[in-house]
């Protein structure tokens, strides 16, 4: 199975600790990779607004303040044409917040945090 480049990660969560665990992972992977961050689902659409180039993948936590990761979601859906992946990354593993994060179609992955770079190489594989 090929490989996409991914060129370009935001990863959205409101943790600190959660953004540096998940830089060290997509740095192992390929150092290369711009890295985005946004700490809630509005800071992440105002990124987005302005990007000149549209990340490869969204790492979205589900559990913030402000705009959750599942705000996020209906928000990014409703802009028409959502040209990222997203997948979800969260320290939840409810069936439920899964299952409502899969309905979207372009939720790829639902990860129980932490990330590693194994991980990458399979939202890759799916680009």
């Amino acid at each position: 199975m090929s490989v996409r480049k991914i060129s370009v990660v935001l990863i959205v969560d409101d943790n600190e600790s959660d953004h540096v665990i998940s830089r060290v992972a997509i740095e192992q992977y390929d150092p290369g990779i711009e890295i985005l961050q946004a700490y809630d689902g509005e800071e992440a659409l105002k990124i987005l607004a302005s990007a000149d180039t549209q990340p490869d993948i969204i790492f979205l936590d589900i559990n913030m303040p402000g705009m959750d990761g599942h705000e996020f979601l209906q928000e990014y859906a409703r802009e028409g044409n959502p040209s990222s992946v997203v997948a979800m990354l969260t320290t939840s593993d409810q069936e439920a917040d899964k299952e409502k994060c899969l309905t979207y179609p372009f939720v790829k992955e639902y990860i129980v945090k932490p990330l590693d770079s194994d991980e990458l190489l399979s939202i890759a594989q799916k680009l």
